[in-house]
């Protein structure tokens, strides 16, 4: 869906279409995401010999690929996977540390980005920061 609803009754314009990671060792980050991504309701969708991709039903927005002799690895990259409640957050943050991730923050609210911002952060294997983030609607 690219127009999600937002707590005002209008649609927000969704402006990534996907992203895509270069790993370095493929079969740890399959690991490592298909376990962390498994809270939030997200699988992997399509595999290959040098990819996976992950994503809900009809949606592989995020992929991983073997990074290419003479290529360096995607290490400092920041993304934020949505969640539907605090608890798939919290999930997500155990489920990551489970996978063998580093963690960056625990999950806690953010005021600093705004009200109802909840969100855990994690290092992947290549050391990208990997969060999981719900965004509270308090009327």
């Amino acid at each position: 869906m690219s127009t999600p609803p937002t707590d005002q009754g209008t649609t927000r314009r969704v402006v990534i279409d996907h992203v895509d990671l270069l790993v370095s060792d493929l079969e740890a980050s399959r690991d490592f995401y298909r376990r962390a991504l498994a809270p939030l309701g997200f699988h992997e969708l399509d595999r290959g010999e040098t990819f996976s991709a992950y994503g809900v039903e009809g949606s592989a927005d995020f992929a991983i690929d073997l990074v290419a002799r003479g290529d360096q690895p995607t290490s400092s990259a920041h993304v934020a996977f949505v969640a539907d409640s605090r608890a798939e957050v919290d999930a997500f943050f155990h489920a990551a540390l489970t996978a063998g991730a580093r963690e960056k923050q625990a999950p806690a609210e953010h005021p600093e980005y705004h009200e109802g911002y909840y969100g855990a952060f994690v290092y992947d294997p290549d050391g990208n920061n990997i969060e999981a983030v719900f965004h509270e609607r308090r009327g």
